[in-house]
């Protein structure tokens, strides 16, 4: 018998408790067929898709959020824990979509026009959509079109911008602008982040906030649409 085989069998063996349990673990160590391989058993055993996704694969998610907000965990390790929520999240997307079950909301997220930089922008995308949100992800250099365009199209609750450079920091208020000129500044909750960004200067240009990472992003979103949902 093979190791993998005895891998398997030995996730197989474990209780709904456990198991769970296993795939935060495998989760933070971005074992990706690890969780693909406890989803399909979670789902064998009647568990429900959001379930799965939201007590193995969000709370795994979650953990692996405050380590590396607490400088435990870096980019590298983070991205192949991101990579493996996604790997499980392949086998629950079209699951979730049949049983129509709740997403905490919608994001559109890309890169200003101008900057090609995405390893932070791509990291947000994975931990918002690891948290249960919905990820329209537009790539790097998008102009106000793009994102105007987007917003409208998907219906989204959230814009999120990035940039790393300090030439391309001032788009973000071109944006901003564009949407208060077509009165629809309100209808959206808009996050900006990046290295040469900070708070001052998310507040300079009207953003709703700057997040310093991606485990502070989720937060930030989270935070805002229960204020949305509360006043709606």
């Amino acid at each position: 018998m093979s190791d993998e085989e005895e891998d398997d069998l030995i996730l197989d063996e474990l209780d709904d408790g456990e198991l769970v349990l296993q795939m935060h673990d495998d989760l933070y160590d971005g074992m990706a067929d690890e969780i693909a391989e406890g989803v399909n058993i979670l789902l064998k055993r009647g568990w429900t898709p959001y379930d799965i996704l939201t007590k193995a694969l969000v709370e795994g998610m979650r953990i692996v959020g405050i380590d590396f907000r607490d400088g435990i965990l870096f980019v590298p390790e983070v991205l192949l824990a991101a990579g493996a929520m996604k790997r499980g999240m392949e086998i629950l997307k079209p699951l979730l979509v049949e049983t129509g079950a709740p997403q905490l909301g919608k994001m559109v997220i890309g890169t200003v026009k101008g900057d090609i930089h995405d390893i932070g922008k791509n990291l947000v995308a994975m931990m918002m959509e690891g948290a249960g949100f919905e990820i329209i992800d537009l790539g790097i250099n998008n102009p106000v079109e793009d994102y105007i365009g987007a917003l409208k199209r998907e219906k989204a609750d959230i814009l999120g911008m990035s940039a790393l450079l300090t030439t391309t920091m001032p788009y973000m208020k071109t944006v901003i602008d564009t949407l208060k000129e077509q009165g629809i500044r309100d209808e959206y909750i808009v996050l900006v982040g990046g290295a040469p960004l900070n708070e001052e200067f998310g507040k300079s240009i009207g953003a709703d906030a700057y997040c310093r990472d991606a485990a502070v992003a989720v937060e930030t979103a989270k935070e805002f649409m229960a204020r949305k949902h509360n006043q709606g």
